[in-house]
C-alpha cells in the first residue's frame, strides 16, 4: 500500500500510463492527481477517462479543469444563431482564456463523446477537490493545484479563494508551514527561479514542485511516492531522460 502524487498529466495519455508502470500502480495503492488532466497534449479526454475508470484515484482541481467547467456544457450545444446570441460576455471571455490555454485537443475529444460520455465527463470534473490534506508515514502533506493566492501567515485554507488556489503560483521561497510539506503542481520545475535541476521535482523549505513539464520538449511527467520520497519519472525522449 503505498501514496502517490502526479499532476499537470496535460493530455499526455501514453507518459502517464507509462509512469503507472514505473511505479508498479496497483489497487491496493493511492494516487492523488494534483489537476491539469486536460489540454495541451494529444489525449486529455481520454486520460480523464482511463481515472474515472480507477476507483482509488483522487483527483484535485486544476485550473484548466476550472476552465473547462466553464465551457463544455456550452459546447454540448449545437452552434446555432439561438446559442450564439446566448453567448454572453461571460461565457465569451471563459471561451477565449480557455482557448489561449491549449484546449484545441480536450474539445476536439469531447465533442466526439456521445452526449451522455459528456455529461458523466463534466459530472466528474465538479466533484474534483480543492485541496486536501493526508498523513503519510509520519509526515502531514498539504496538496494544491497552484498555490497560495494573497497568502498571510494567519489565514485559514478556507478563507481562500478557488482562483488563489487553483491559480496563483507558490513561491517556493516561503516556509507556508512549520510542521506540514506543500505539494504542488501548476509551475513547471523548468522556470522555477534558482532549481539547479529544472525538469525535476524541486523540494525547498518544506515545498516540493512536481509539475515537470510534460507538455513541453525534453519534459518529463513525475509521480512522487509519500511514503518513501522516492521520483519516478516518464518522458518522451533520451535528452528528457538525463541520460
Amino acid at each position: 500500500m503505498a501514496t502517490y502524487v502526479i499532476s499537470d498529466i496535460h493530455g499526455q495519455y501514453d507518459m502517464f500510463m507509462d509512469l503507472l508502470d514505473k511505479i508498479s500502480f496497483s489497487d491496493k495503492d493511492t494516487l492523488y492527481i494534483l489537476g491539469d488532466i486536460i489540454d495541451r497534449g494529444p489525449h486529455p479526454i481520454k486520460t480523464m477517462r482511463k481515472l474515472m475508470e480507477m476507483p482509488n484515484v483522487i483527483c484535485l482541481l486544476g485550473n484548466h479543469e476550472y476552465m473547462a467547467l466553464g465551457c463544455l456544457e456550452f459546447l454540448m450545444n449545437e452552434i446555432t444563431e439561438k446559442t450564439i446570441a446566448d453567448l454572453d460576455g461571460k461565457k465569451l471571455n471563459n471561451l477565449v482564456l480557455w482557448m489561449r490555454n491549449g484546449c484545441s485537443t480536450t474539445i476536439k475529444e469531447f465533442r466526439e463523446l456521445c452526449r451522455e460520455d459528456q455529461i458523466d465527463i463534466i459530472e466528474y470534473i465538479k466533484d474534483f477537490l480543492i485541496y486536501e490534506e493526508v498523513s503519510v508515514a509520519g509526515k502531514d502533506y498539504l496538496l494544491v493545484h497552484a498555490g497560495f493566492g494573497n497568502y498571510r501567515p494567519d489565514k485559514d485554507l478556507e478563507e481562500y479563494s478557488l482562483n488563489e488556489l487553483v491559480w496563483d503560483r507558490t513561491s517556493y521561497d516561503i516556509q507556508y508551514y512549520q510542521n506540514k510539506y506543500i505539494v504542488t503542481g501548476h509551475t513547471p520545475t523548468q522556470i522555477i527561479k534558482g532549481n539547479s535541476k529544472p525538469g525535476f521535482i524541486y523540494r525547498n523549505k518544506g515545498n516540493i514542485a512536481i509539475d515537470c513539464g510534460a507538455f513541453v520538449p525534453g519534459g518529463r511527467l513525475a509521480a512522487l511516492c509519500l511514503d518513501s520520497g522516492e521520483e519516478f519519472y516518464s518522458y518522451t525522449n533520451k535528452a528528457a531522460s538525463g541520460i
